[in-house]
């Protein structure tokens, strides 16, 4: 296992040292930072408050109860006109409105439905703005029909009941929480299958291609050499996934210690709070194996595609899409198995290597035992293992084959 090591080395070197690592390392946090201020600082920027003119014909609005409303939220702004209703219906564009909303006279026996009159179409987030606004006002009206007071509306509101989960087989449970780390889980695992396992398909051709592993073949074993070249590129990928993890931790450290903003730091501490009872070492050793194992696995398949095709770009395409598929498909099965993570396509999935780094990872954040039981985590891990090893040796015989070979049609 020398030659292996060496082998290791020398991808693990040799590509670290390029400037395409050192800028692709420094380079993906910094636009993921100009992304995430850069979306937040447009969404704020074009940001409109909807002004909506409310014409009561009903008498039963007042302007108080618009006051109250319009303290819910500043997505929009509802304006009671009390004159002039006629010119506001004919010109509200003009008159600085957004669109205009009519309380019918009929409304004092009977209201179900209101309309926003206006000459475009606005944003979903602004329009139940105002529909929340026109409700709270409207239950407002319908407590005083009943004579219920301001401290017995208040009482109501504060009975409203919270349904909680509880999995009586895990200390905890939080099916939300549980289903966001699913999905992130999912594709990072996703994106570094494509993003490196392609470059070990590159590795195989290129040495194929210079002549340098006819020489190489001479003085190691197949299977050697391709566990040496998955092994050293996996661990570049691990690098940076974990320089991009430093990077992370210091950008969140910095900005939660400067206090700058304090919208920023009570979302951090509300985080911090939500996963605290969670098992976050164990989730992050699952995530590491699955990681490390799922690019294992498929970069074989990518080393086999290469080691079949000489230096045709376009054949090396169309013959890796397959497992591309493979890929994706992974990806379209986490929601229906986030939906039921204890189904039995949950339970194949995640025990099919071709699935499983994906799939399991969905499955973990609900539990274990509880969700996960652990003879299907040894087997999903045992199964995965073994696949890599399989695909690995079978692709050094693809890759000697393909050596003597070579430039044969």
């Amino acid at each position: 296992m020398n030659k292996s090591f060496l082998i290791i080395k020398r991808e693990y070197l040799t590509r670290v040292r390029k400037k395409t690592f050192i800028i692709s390392t420094i380079l993906f946090p910094l636009l993921y930072l100009a992304f995430i201020f850069g979306t937040a600082y447009i969404t704020k920027k074009s940001s409109k408050v909807l002004r909506v003119a409310v014409i009561d014909s009903s008498g039963l609005f007042d302007r108080g109860m618009i006051g109250r409303a319009n303290m819910q939220d500043s997505s929009s702004y509802l304006d009671f006109i009390t004159a002039n209703q006629d010119s506001v219906i004919h010109h509200f564009s003009k008159m600085g409105y957004d669109g205009y909303v009519v309380i019918p006279a009929s409304a004092k026996n009977d209201l179900r439905t209101l309309t926003l009159n206006s000459d475009k179409n606005h944003g979903i987030t602004s329009i139940y703005g105002v529909r929340n606004k026109l409700n709270s006002i409207w239950s407002d009206i319908n407590y005083n029909k009943l004579g219920i007071s301001e401290e017995q509306r208040a009482a109501i509101d504060r009975s409203k009941l919270d349904l909680q989960e509880k999995n009586i087989n895990d200390e905890t449970a939080n099916s939300g929480l549980a289903s966001g780390i699913g999905y992130v889980s999912g594709f990072l695992i996703y994106f570094i299958l494509l993003i490196y396992g392609s470059q070990v398909m590159m590795g195989v051709m290129e040495e194929k291609t210079n002549r340098i592993a006819e020489v190489m073949v001479s003085s190691i074993k197949p299977f050697q050499l391709m566990l040496g070249k998955i092994v050293g590129i996996g661990m570049v990928a691990l690098t940076q996934f974990l320089l991009w993890i430093v990077f992370s931790i210091i950008i969140y450290n910095v900005t939660k210690a400067s206090g700058s903003n304090n919208a920023v730091s009570a979302m951090m501490g509300e985080v911090e709070k939500t996963i605290s009872g969670i098992n976050v070492p164990f989730i992050l050793f699952c995530f590491g194996f699955y990681l490390l194992g799922g690019f294992f696995f498929y970069s074989s398949l990518y080393a086999a595609i290469g080691s079949a095709v000489n230096e045709d770009m376009r054949e090396a395409q169309s013959l890796s899409f397959p497992i591309t598929l493979l890929v994706i498909f992974s990806i379209a099965l986490m929601a229906p198995v986030i939906t039921d993570p204890t189904g039995d396509l949950a339970f194949w999935a995640s025990i099919i290597p071709f699935s499983s780094p994906i799939i399991m990872m969905c499955r973990i954040p609900f539990g274990i035992p509880g969700t996960v039981p652990w003879w299907q985590l040894g087997l999903s891990m045992a199964l995965l293992i073994g696949g890599f090893l399989f695909t690995t040796w079978f692709a050094g015989k693809i890759y000697r084959t393909g050596i003597l070979m070579y430039g044969k049609k």
